[in-house]
């Protein structure tokens, strides 16, 4: 069976978007060289591809976090853009956002047992 671990999206500007999810989500990044950045700790990988070469379309990563509201503000004080404000869904809360390069993300909160 297949298991979802790595998502990447491009970027004009790799160290803005490292600044910009470390904020966020506190993640941190291993550089390879000035194009390209990856979180690689926990289950799931995400790296950034400022390449331009080897980029593809965006898909929209989900990630899941324990206090929506706090992610909320975080995004939005790292200059992130709510496009979707949280709802409820049959497995919690969710939002939309996009980056401050106008990369489309979602991120939930499970709901409680």
């Amino acid at each position: 069976m297949g298991v979802l671990d790595y998502v990447e999206l491009p970027a004009q500007s790799v160290r803005a978007q490292k600044h910009f999810y470390s904020s966020v989500f506190g993640w941190d990044f291993t550089s390879y060289g000035e194009n390209y950045a990856a979180h690689e700790h926990g289950p799931r990988q995400f790296a950034l591809n400022g390449t331009r070469e080897h980029q593809a379309e965006a898909p929209l990563p989900v990630v899941r976090v324990d206090d929506i509201a706090a992610a909320v503000e975080a995004v939005r004080e790292a200059g992130g853009t709510i496009t979707l404000d949280v709802f409820d869904f049959p497995g919690g809360k969710r939002f939309h956002f996009t980056d401050p390069e106008g990369q489309a993300m979602a991120v939930y909160q499970p709901a409680s047992d």
